[in-house]
């Protein structure tokens, strides 16, 4: 992700409000999943795959020190080889966010999941970022989606919106006292107006409509030894009567 005044936001308080929050939800819904390979798409400064235990974690953005610099549309993995893909700040910062999330579902592997970070146009943050216009820096000059659009583009694809959470409820102030002093606000905000938070995370599993389960092959030799066996029996019933 190549953003302006992204460097210097993720070092300000502002910036390390958010991204400790997203750290901490991030690293709950990834740490049981399991796989042989996982991407987290943009961000590279940050290390968002930390707590998941597949072996082989990869970074992928466009610029940066990535493990792998590509442009985004064009994720240069083989389909169906990815089980867990991370996304924070992708597509609201993205001028083609929907060849993006098609790339994600090419490469993802059925029941592969994706987790998805943003900042929430229904918050105080997103109306700071009406205020600000786009011709600002960063995370002002974003498009930012809500959740329930992209659930719909999600599904679209064919991924199951598996949870949602929102956070960040207090004002986006540039000083850190300022933060410190509205904490109340997360606790009241995830209460009465969870919605409203200024950054929210979505998780969602690639679903694969049609399939059938394939049983290994000495499952199969058994089923049909018991198939066999109870014909066998009920043959038997009828010659004995």
């Amino acid at each position: 992700m190549s953003n302006p005044g992204l460097e210097a936001w993720l070092q300000s308080p502002q910036g390390r409000y958010v991204m400790a929050w997203e750290q901490d939800m991030i690293s709950s819904a990834v740490a049981d999943v399991f796989g042989y390979n996982a991407l987290q798409l943009g961000l590279p400064q940050c290390n968002l795959l930390a707590q998941n235990r597949i072996p082989l974690r990869q970074t992928v953005d466009e610029t940066g020190d990535a493990d792998v610099r590509c442009d985004l549309r064009q994720i240069p993995f083989a389909a169906h080889s990815i089980d867990l893909i991370v996304m924070p700040h992708v597509v609201e910062f993205h001028d083609d966010p929907h060849q993006i999330l098609r790339e994600v579902e090419r490469v993802l592997i059925p029941e592969g999941m994706l987790v998805i970070s943003g900042f929430n146009p229904l918050s105080i943050w997103g109306l700071r970022r009406r205020l600000a216009g786009r011709s600002a820096q960063f995370p002002w000059n974003g498009a930012y989606l809500s959740v329930l659009r992209l659930k719909d583009w999600l599904q679209l694809l064919g991924f199951e919106v598996d949870r949602a959470a929102f956070g960040c409820y207090a004002p986006p102030f540039e000083r850190e006292r300022w933060l410190r002093r509205w904490q109340l606000m997360e606790t009241l905000g995830c209460r009465w107006w969870a919605f409203a938070g200024g950054v929210y995370l979505v998780c969602a599993v690639k679903r694969v409509h049609g399939m059938r389960l394939i049983l290994p092959g000495w499952k199969r030799a058994r089923a049909a030894r018991k198939g066999l066996s109870i014909v066998s029996q009920k043959e038997g019933e009828l010659h004995e009567q």
